[in-house]
């Protein structure tokens, strides 16, 4: 199966919250961004873009009975930028979340620019 995108971290949030998880979660973590990776049109049960914001994305994963969330954007195409992750515990996503992974989207992209300057 040929990769259709590249998946990178963006700071230090989604190593800190893959490295809590158990070894089962994390699996599953893994198995969910290699089909991500591979699937062209990969299905919404996995990655959903967020409402009312621009380009932010959460892909996501279910173990057991337990809900886990990361953020991320694409960057250009191919090229997937992961940012926070944390487990969901409620119907709704916690806006704090929601804003720190706005405001690390937007430091992704400004360090970008500074550096291509």
């Amino acid at each position: 199966m040929e990769t259709e995108r590249q998946i990178i971290f963006y700071g230090q949030y989604f190593t800190q919250f893959y490295l809590k998880q158990t070894e089962k979660v994390q699996e599953k973590i893994e198995y969910v961004f290699k089909i991500i990776s591979t699937v062209q049109n990969v299905p919404k049960k996995f990655l959903n873009h967020i409402s009312g914001t621009e380009g932010l994305y959460e892909i996501r994963i279910e173990f057991q009975s337990n809900i886990y969330r990361v953020f991320c954007c694409f960057d250009h195409l191919n090229l997937v930028v992961l940012f926070n992750g944390f487990q969901k515990k409620s119907k709704k996503t916690p806006k704090n979340e929601i804003k720190l992974a706005l405001r690390l989207k937007s430091e992704y992209f400004n360090s970008k620019k500074k550096n291509s300057e």
